[in-house]
């Protein structure tokens, strides 16, 4: 089984070995949840968007964001991803932590925040909601996407904090 799972996916034997040990009859969510853990931000914001892309074919815009929100954490799950939904994101001030009722979307692999709305025109606010939330989890990489746009293309941003 780890032979078939490791000729889909580009890892080198070297980490099957690993995993394994001699013994090739490991369990597949083993070896998948060690591939999760290697992918970059770059690996995983590539799975996203292709994810949005589909989404948006299927749908179409002029959904509420919870709408899109549950089917991107659907669809990322589907691929393996590990996806946390409307996650808490405290604020540090003075070295006292307080509970300000900033959210995060989705956090996909404990590595990239996902912004989701789903208005006419995205405000400058927004893509400054996304470098605050990378700033504050210490994170380097989040995707604000608007799915209310006539071309997805047009509704995707990468934002980066430090990559």
């Amino acid at each position: 089984m780890a032979q078939i799972y490791a000729e889909e996916h580009p890892i080198k034997s070297a980490v099957i070995r690993e995993i394994c040990g001699k013994k090739s009859e490991i369990c597949g969510k083993k070896i998948k949840s060690k591939i999760m853990e290697q992918k970059t931000e770059n690996d995983i914001s590539y799975l996203i968007r292709g994810a949005i892309f589909k989404i948006y074919n299927e749908l179409g815009p002029g959904l509420l964001e919870s709408v899109y929100e549950t089917v991107l954490s659907f669809e990322l799950r589907k691929q393996g991803l590990e996806v946390k939904n409307q996650v808490p994101l405290p604020v540090f001030y003075e070295g006292t932590k307080l509970e300000l009722g900033f959210r995060l979307d989705l956090l996909v692999n404990e590595k990239v925040v996902v912004e989701i709305k789903s208005v006419e025109n995205l405000a400058e606010v927004h893509h400054k909601q996304v470098l605050t939330y990378l700033k504050l989890s210490n994170l380097k990489l989040g995707i604000l996407v608007n799915f209310n746009v006539d071309n997805i293309e047009k509704g995707i941003f990468r934002k980066v904090n430090g990559l």
